[in-house]
């Protein structure tokens, strides 16, 4: 765990420097098919415009790893210099082709050189074990060189639940595990004298988000090494659900100094997220400032599984319990603007009161999550209680707090939604598809469902979900119960149906 501002080294990306001092930036990705080059400049000038710094969009094979070139021709043409990222999984052809022609290509060493994890133990002696790290070492040893020649950056981009069994047999589907998957690939890069690289801890747990990101910051920091470093919390979902998750992920690390760019995955369009962004980052860097040193990062408190934060009403400075009855312990009352000063060994019940004067709900369910979700990822609180003097009042200040518990997996009280953003690789409706989902199950509680656009985001990705919808072609989705499919290709408009009925099935309804 740092105990100090982590400070990255700087590095350039096409004509934007990141780490170091400099501003942390903003990314978005585009979900149109890479191959129809219209729609992808026109969205990529709306995410510009929104106020990216960068731009990603999917390669899932050589021929849209070549069209990047007429996107980033038709983009210079417009007047548009905003470098382009390249999302690569399991191609490393599609990666040196694209390396050639974007200004950073992101890699996922899980799937990069090996093939999809099948959740099957993979022992391997020692021996064994650094023949496959030499296997690596010379696959990728052209996309090395491409990027030398090009003065192209490469993201090892980890995310939790797409790790290789390689990895999950020696380390298990964890923090660490991701931690060691990126040092695998560093030490490689490292041997080639390649040090243009940005990293990334990603996951939709926020404590795995946080805990994995904290114990990479640690590694480096032993071994002398500094890279920029990408925070997002994936398949975040959509709406105020999704706001929170992302803030509440993002913000833990940014109040403690950690993280250069950072991507909010939403399932909505994605000029979307760069507005989400920004309130983040406006609000966290408002608290802690950029170039300070960042806020004393909290420990991982030891809690017993009747671990149940509150969640108490500000009646007219009555503060009440649940239950309606006055509240009994110690409650910290802070400006919004502020981070609580709670003494560490208290023995008080933790009651967190920020004060607010906020009169759109959406900035203050961000800025809310932003500020306090790190105490409920690290258990470090016992309570919230969202005070308000603009016009959110009430009942909606109750719903945010709950959300918060919810997205920080601190006290589960409905079904928790797990779904990615969309790419060019999506062939259905995501976000259509995630409403009637919702609107099918939302009656359920304790139940974790992922809804997946491809096969590169389930079943590993959806990390622990309960069921799964994930999809499988123009029009067809797999149904996932945990990481089994136990329906393939059906149909779009009876998928919903047929999700539901085995959920029912499995609940003896």
């Amino acid at each position: 765990m740092p105990d100090r501002l982590y400070i990255s080294s700087e590095i350039i990306i096409g004509n934007i420097p990141v780490g170091g001092s400099n501003p942390i930036r903003l990314q978005s990705m585009t979900n149109t098919y890479t191959l129809d080059t219209k729609a992808s400049v026109a969205q990529c000038i709306r995410i510009i415009e929104a106020g990216a710094d960068y731009v990603r969009l999917t390669a899932q094979g050589t021929r849209e790893a070549e069209n990047l070139a007429n996107i980033k021709k038709e983009l210079r043409k417009a007047g548009f210099n905003t470098p382009l990222i390249a999302d690569i999984h399991f191609n490393p052809e599609a990666a040196e082709t694209a390396a050639r022609i974007v200004e950073k290509v992101r890699i996922n060493p899980g799937n990069y050189a090996d093939k999809r994890a099948s959740f099957i133990t993979k022992v391997l002696t020692e021996k064994e074990y650094n023949v496959d790290l030499e296997r690596i070492h010379q696959r990728l040893l052209p996309l090395i060189n491409i990027c030398r020649e090009n003065s192209t950056v490469i993201r090892i981009g980890i995310n939790h639940g797409s790790l290789s069994d390689r990895i999950m047999t020696r380390y298990g589907n964890t923090p660490k595990g991701m931690v060691f998957s990126a040092l695998e690939f560093i030490k490689i890069f490292l041997a080639e004298n390649f040090n243009s690289l940005v990293l990334s801890m990603k996951s939709s747990d926020t404590v795995v988000l946080v805990e994995s990101n904290r114990l990479l910051v640690r590694m480096l920091q032993e071994q002398g090494l500094s890279y920029p470093i990408h925070l997002g919390v994936t398949e975040a979902g959509e709406g105020e659900d999704g706001r929170i998750r992302s803030a509440a992920g993002i913000g833990a690390l940014l109040a403690e100094g950690i993280g250069d760019t950072i991507r909010v995955s939403l399932s909505e369009d994605p000029e979307r997220e760069i507005t989400v962004a920004k309130e983040i980052l406006n609000f966290i860097g408002g608290v802690t400032g950029r170039t300070q040193t960042p806020v004393e990062p909290l420990r991982f408190k030891s809690r017993n599984i009747l671990y149940k934060p509150e969640v108490i009403a500000d009646d007219n400075g009555r503060f009440l319990s649940e239950n309606g009855d006055p509240f009994q312990g110690k409650m910290f009352t802070f400006r919004a603007g502020t981070m609580p000063s709670v003494p560490e060994h208290s023995k008080d019940k933790i009651i967190l009161n920020p004060v607010f004067s906020e009169d759109d709900p959406e900035k203050l369910a961000i800025d809310a999550a932003s500020l306090l979700g790190r105490w409920f990822i690290l258990k470090q609180a016992d309570g919230i209680c969202i005070s308000n003097k603009g016009k959110v009042r009430g009942e909606k200040l109750k719903e945010i707090s709950f959300s918060i518990l919810q997205t920080t997996e601190a006290r589960i009280t409905r079904t928790r939604y797990i779904s990615c953003p969309t790419c060019g690789r999506t062939k259905f409706n995501l976000q259509e598809a995630v409403k009637k989902i919702k609107a099918a199950t939302s009656h359920l509680t304790g139940l974790r469902i992922a809804v997946m656009g491809c096969i590169v985001n389930g079943p590993g990705e959806m990390a622990g979900a309960d069921y799964g919808y994930v999809g499988a072609g123009e029009g067809k989705v797999h149904i996932y119960r945990g990481t089994i499919p136990v329906l393939k290709n059906v149909a779009e408009e009876e998928a919903v149906a047929a999700l539901l009925s085995i959920i029912n099935s499995d609940l003896g309804r």
